[in-house]
């Protein structure tokens, strides 16, 4: 289906959830630019606000996400109250202005949190934004799920859920520590089912001791549990960043061309049973507004993932999570104690960002329609990167101010689309595989 140019693959790059990207995030920026923003909004403006809850019971040595142990009582009740003061705060600067549409709890696990705490938080929201008729997500562990969380999820309004399972082969499960059997996540599945909450899937390739036909038997699963929405993640390896990945034995992880043919596997049998490919790691089914947003040209890319959401403000709340507007994208204090700390002292917890100067906007929107769209209006103020070696291999089709990718580009989009990152350095390592 695809063909294998290991040498396209070569260049650790960046997803790109925003550009610039977190690796140009300075100190300079913070605070005072977050308040400034927060001034200017306008009273129509639609918004999307993410909520991040930094928590987990049990730590997957695979993660990447800004998350530490649940396992004090006293930690989570402290940091509800940092999260409600920091919701009270931001929502007084606006002073009603903005109509929030979305509303997104990730992490982490938002179920590692007593179950009162998280309807308190969502209650908080609620009070405090203009926020009548919003779409509400939740991320979710199926290893802390009862009928309990289920319930309260339909009864707040809850649209959708998103469950990480990863794998569900037993043998991978116990190389990455979060063992989970197939009946806990049939059981949640069906459960939201029955509450009418749709559900989606993180499933991950490229995983320690995992094999194509370990891959083939975990969409097999999922397939049949027919989610309406699947991310087909790549694992990245870098323990170097992540100390909790040193858990995990190098030598026992997938190399690169096997790596390729399993995401490869993903799309054609994820495609086959009726899922339409979203940009290069998600899938939907057809009736998914995710589905519907890339077959009418809406689709967008923030730091959720390819999205449907249209608003171009999302505001970050909790410890390390990123506001982004037109020109500013800003991250709280990583820490949870720092972030305590300063709402502590009635302090917004804006702590490093970088504020986009216009050709920053304009290399942005190329690679985000790139990676959405597959093609991107480049024009006359950008100038045109060498992509003759794409363009050679039948990747991409390129006239003076336009590139067209080809079915066969799929893998290589991020690899293309980074040729337009100007902060992008040759040996920079911070990054994972395009595949």
């Amino acid at each position: 289906m695809w063909t294998y140019h290991p040498d396209l693959l070569a260049q650790p790059v960046p997803r790109y959830t925003s550009y610039p990207t977190a690796a140009q995030f300075t100190g300079d920026v913070g605070a005072p630019d977050m308040a400034a923003r927060l001034d200017t909004v306008d009273a129509q403006a639609p918004l999307s606000l993410y909520v991040h809850i930094p928590y987990c019971h049990d730590i997957c040595w695979y993660c990447g996400c800004n998350t530490g142990a649940a396992n004090r009582a006293q930690r989570l009740s402290a940091y509800v109250e940092a999260l409600e003061r920091e919701i009270a705060l931001v929502a007084r600067r606006l002073g009603g202005r903005g109509k929030v549409r979305r509303i997104a709890f990730g992490g982490g696990s938002p179920n590692s949190l007593p179950l009162v705490d998280f309807v308190r938080l969502l209650q908080q929201l609620l009070l405090c934004f203009e926020a009548h008729d919003t779409e509400i997500s939740v991320e979710l562990d199926p290893r802390r799920l009862d009928g309990q969380w289920i319930a309260a999820m339909a009864a707040m309004g809850v649209d959708r859920v998103n469950l990480g399972v990863q794998t569900f082969t037993p043998h991978v499960q116990t190389r990455i520590g979060r063992v989970q059997p197939v009946e806990m996540v049939e059981r949640a599945v069906e459960g939201f089912a029955r509450a009418g909450i749709a559900t989606g899937f993180d499933l991950m390739y490229g995983l320690p001791g995992q094999g194509r036909e370990d891959l083939d038997a975990t969409l097999d699963i999922a397939i049949r549990m027919a989610p309406a929405r699947i991310a087909l993640f790549g694992y990245a390896h870098m323990p170097r960043l992540l100390p909790r990945q040193r858990r995990i034995d190098a030598t026992d992880l997938p190399d690169l061309p096997t790596r390729f043919a399993m995401a490869a596997d993903g799309h054609r049998r994820l495609t086959a049973a009726g899922y339409r490919a979203i940009g290069f790691d998600h899938f939907a089914l057809p009736g998914d507004s995710l589905a519907r947003a890339a077959a009418t040209g809406q689709l967008r890319r923030n730091f959720q993932g390819f999205t449907d959401d249209p608003a171009d403000m999302l505001i970050g709340l909790g410890a390390s999570a990123i506001s982004q507007f037109p020109d500013l994208i800003v991250q709280n204090e990583k820490q949870a104690g720092a972030y305590r700390a300063l709402l502590a002292e009635g302090k917004l917890p804006a702590a490093r960002g970088v504020v986009r100067s216009g050709e920053d906007r304009r290399r942005g929107r190329i690679i985000e329609s790139l990676l959405c769209t597959g093609e991107a209006h480049v024009g006359s103020a950008t100038a045109m990167p060498d992509l003759s070696r794409f363009e050679a291999l039948g990747l991409v089709h390129v006239s003076t101010d336009r590139i067209v990718l080809t079915a066969q580009a799929l893998p290589y989009a991020r690899a293309i689309a980074a040729r337009f990152d100007s902060y992008l350095l040759p040996q920079e390592k911070r990054f994972s595989h395009a595949i």
